[in-house]
């Protein structure tokens, strides 16, 4: 079996139907998605439906990002704001009504994002959304921090050495490249910000051989920052 992570989507549909096919899954590949599903791109609520679906076939773990802890917030005491000025309108808008006068999100998606993890491990990989303290180890991570650091992070990505036990998977931090180091691998290559200079892929990675496929933007609508 083997483990392939996917980077942020961010409502990029079509950008994930391109790169799935470009990785041709087999039955028994292990697809781990890190977060951030939704927002920002023009289709989200297609990007979920593309993902009850893929669980139907493979073997599929769904990290909760940060972006779907906006969406809860606003679901369940209704704070707006920080999701709207985080993109939260894009995914309103798809999922209008038909005749654009409700929003409507089905169960099966709302329960699919109360389900996502706030961290998955094996025994070689550590996966999270946003990453981690680099000072503290991972369990030590685990045991004293939460969501604030497995959705939000970023000091790890400037810090010279990690006191981590194994390599940390994550996105949430687009960068134009995928960061490829002994205890970090970070897959956010910004798909949603393709009108910005170096960034429009969807990245994944195929481990244990660190082998990244990637693919540029595909959905033709630009993005609301």
């Amino acid at each position: 079996m083997g483990l392939i992570a996917i980077g942020d989507i961010h409502g990029c549909a079509t950008s994930l139907d391109v790169l799935l096919d470009e990785l041709n899954p087999s039955d028994d590949d292990h697809l781990l998605f890190v977060g951030d599903y939704i927002d920002r791109g023009p289709r989200s609520k297609q990007v979920i439906d593309r993902l009850l679906k893929l669980r139907e076939t493979y073997e599929c773990t769904f990290l909760r990002g940060n972006h779907e802890a906006l969406m809860l917030d606003y679901l369940d005491i209704g704070a707006f704001n920080l999701w709207r000025i985080n993109g939260g309108i894009t995914t309103m808008q798809s999922y209008l009504s038909e005749d654009g006068s409700e929003v409507i999100i089905p169960e099966d998606h709302e329960q699919f994002v109360r389900d996502t993890k706030p961290y998955y491990e094996t025994d070689d990989f550590f996966f999270v959304h946003a990453g981690l303290k680099a000072d503290k180890s991972i369990e030590e991570n685990v045991e004293e921090f939460g969501e604030e650091v497995f959705l939000w992070e970023r000091s790890h990505l400037e810090a010279d050495d990690v006191a981590w036990e194994k390599p940390v998977v994550c996105g949430h931090t687009p960068h134009a490249e995928p960061v490829n180091r002994d205890k970090l691998l970070m897959i956010d290559t910004g798909c949603v910000y393709h009108e910005e200079p170096g960034m429009g892929m969807l990245t994944a990675v195929r481990l244990p051989e660190r082998t990244f496929v990637a693919v540029e933007y595909a959905d033709g609508t630009p993005a609301v920052q």
